[in-house]
């Protein structure tokens, strides 16, 4: 009885041994059929690839990742009626999100502080030029600079501000342009700037003019005026021959009455003849 329990023993111990032998061998040649299947990655261009094995058709493909054979001919449109696949050949079984690099975190840049705004007061400008109108175009040229000695005046229509200054023949350097009569800070309204022309001059154009002006405007008027002495060019003679035509006509007709005469007093001195009259004359 001894005896064959520790045969059973011995036995079981030795089934135990054999069966612990045979396991690794059966991982061992479980290994290919694991590896048959990759599991597919997506690109950088987001596209999900796989490549065909052996043993592989469009069935079997669609069902490795979850996807219908419709779907797998949608994703690779050269596929061929019978959806025919070879081995090594790549498909697509989906599509991702394509791999973007990382891009650095924004940093937020420091807004530099805003100046502080100049204080707006609340006035305007007027500037009045009187200017040297040479050809009376009232128009002014950029030859035409302005006048010394006049005197222009701004007021308000209601009184409440009126201001005189005098014109000027100053060339402001940097702009080479006639310098202005400028009145600064003047309110807004309605206003009558009047110009009065120095002596030696003729305006030539309106002395007086109505403006309105608003909260920083610059508004600018011109105003015209020519120098007495200028004279309109006489119109060139023609000296062609220093002879009037009237002249040479009246010559003409004294040349030929002059000779009228002249033949009149020749036939006048002719001798008559003795035979006139005579039968010898009739022939």
């Amino acid at each position: 009885m001894k005896n064959w329990n520790t045969l059973l023993i011995g036995f079981f111990l030795f089934t135990l041994v054999l069966v612990g032998m045979t396991l690794p061998s059966l991982r061992v040649d479980a290994a290919p059929n694991q590896q048959g299947f990759v599991t597919a990655t997506p690109g950088p261009d987001g596209r999900i690839l796989y490549t065909v094995v052996e043993g592989d058709n469009c069935f079997t493909v669609a069902a490795k990742h979850a996807i219908t054979v419709d779907q797998l001919r949608q994703f690779n449109t050269r596929l061929d009626e019978n959806c025919t696949i070879i081995p090594g050949q790549q498909l697509i079984v989906g599509l991702a999100a394509p791999v973007t690099a990382p891009t650095a975190p924004a940093t937020a840049t420091p807004t530099p502080a805003a100046a502080a705004p100049t204080p707006f007061d609340g006035t305007t400008e007027v500037c009045v030029l009187l200017f040297n109108d040479i050809n009376g175009d009232a128009l002014r040229q950029s030859d035409e600079l302005g006048i010394d000695g006049g005197a222009v005046s701004l007021t308000n229509i209601n009184g409440s501000y009126s201001q005189t200054q005098t014109t000027t023949s100053a060339i402001d350097p940097d702009l080479l342009e006639p310098v202005r009569s400028c009145f600064t800070k003047v309110p807004p309204g309605r206003y009558n700037i009047s110009m009065a022309v120095p002596d030696g001059y003729n305006p030539t154009m309106s002395l007086t003019y109505t403006l309105e002006v608003k909260a920083g405007d610059r508004a600018s008027v011109d105003f015209g005026a020519q120098a007495k002495t200028v004279t309109l060019q006489d119109p060139a003679v023609e000296q062609n021959s220093g002879r009037s035509p009237v002249l040479g006509i009246v010559g003409l007709f004294l040349l030929l009455g002059g000779l009228g005469l002249g033949y009149f007093a020749y036939r006048s001195n002719q001798p008559q003849s003795k035979l006139k009259g005579s039968p010898l004359m009739k022939r």
